[in-house]
């Protein structure tokens, strides 16, 4: 994980990561809203221009550190060279979506 820290006061926070590989085209936002919904976030993947994927999630923290390990393991659809993040306050959305 990269990215700047806001103090943590144990509530939701959110995480954008951006996901660089090949992860257009191979089903990668679909797995990423699964992973996300069994973990109780809310949130979106969407396809950037460059290829990377950009994922925003808001939750429990440990949840959305848990959503980002997942991003960058074994088992993610395509092939991921690397996940960078950046952690901030929630902003409160809705659902999950494929953007």
């Amino acid at each position: 994980m990269s990215g700047e820290e806001p103090a943590y006061d144990g509530g939701p926070v959110r995480v954008t990561a951006w996901v660089r590989g090949r992860v257009q085209g191979v089903g990668f936002r679909w797995w990423t809203r699964a992973r996300a919904l069994e973990l109780g976030l809310v949130g979106w993947a969407l396809n950037l221009d460059d290829g990377r994927v950009e994922v925003v999630a808001e939750g429990p923290r440990e949840s959305c550190e848990a959503l980002v390990s997942l991003l960058g393991g074994p088992g993610t659809p395509g092939r991921v060279d690397l996940v960078t993040s950046r952690w901030s306050q929630a902003r409160g959305i809705e659902g999950f979506r494929e953007r």
